[in-house]
């Protein structure tokens, strides 16, 4: 499976943002970007002002890595997005906030996207009684996201339902922590979904 694997607090100080890619780290006083708030390398802090589609790919750019998403993916899913009825930039970020490790994530059953990833590539999470081990596998309303019998015994997953219970959970989601598992109640609204994107940019990019 590819995937980025380099350093991914540059990639936060790069887009001038916090993308949340190293969960607890990026609430404590070690996050790159409040130590560091300028873009990376040897010419950071003396960057131009940036084109009209230098805004568009930065756009871009943030919301794949906010996702981990690779760039054919992205396209896949904004074509896909283009395909839907509705508003084309909505309708993306629907799909992205629709993937497994996002749901995962937002559930508290992870402590960033990353860590959600690798805990559906390792089989630890059922989808309606059913074993999925595939972080890109889009859930629908009506799906419930549960943990295995067995992964409830991990550390490490006991460690991640504690702190979900003071986790705020969006309210597309339901989480049963009696039960360890989540339901996907409706796709998100735009309003209900806190990616720090302006997905209008995105798709003037991709209509260039």
């Amino acid at each position: 499976m590819a995937r980025y694997t380099g350093p991914v607090c540059r990639l936060c100080r790069r887009e001038g943002v916090k993308l949340y890619l190293k969960g607890e780290r990026c609430f404590s006083d070690k996050c790159a970007i409040d130590r560091r708030p300028f873009p990376p390398g040897q010419h950071g802090q003396g960057r131009k002002r940036t084109s009209e589609y230098g805004l568009q790919l930065r756009e871009k750019q943030k919301a794949r890595r906010y996702y981990g998403v690779l760039e054919k993916q992205f396209e896949a899913y904004y074509d896909e997005a283009a395909r839907r009825q509705g508003v084309t930039g909505e309708n993306l970020l629907q799909i992205l906030e629709s993937r497994l490790d996002n749901v995962v994530y937002r559930l508290g059953f992870a402590a960033s996207r990353a860590e959600a990833r690798q805990l559906v590539r390792h089989g630890h999470f059922l989808v309606n009684g059913r074993r999925v081990d595939i972080p890109s596998y889009l859930t629908k309303p009506g799906d419930v996201i549960q943990i295995r019998e067995k992964s409830q015994q991990l550390e490490r997953i006991k460690v991640l339902l504690e702190s979900a219970e003071s986790r705020t959970i969006p309210a597309w989601l339901e989480l049963d922590l009696a039960n360890k598992q989540g339901r996907v109640v409706r796709l998100p609204a735009r309003d209900e979904i806190d990616t720090p994107v302006a997905e209008q940019l995105i798709v003037e990019h991709y209509s260039r």
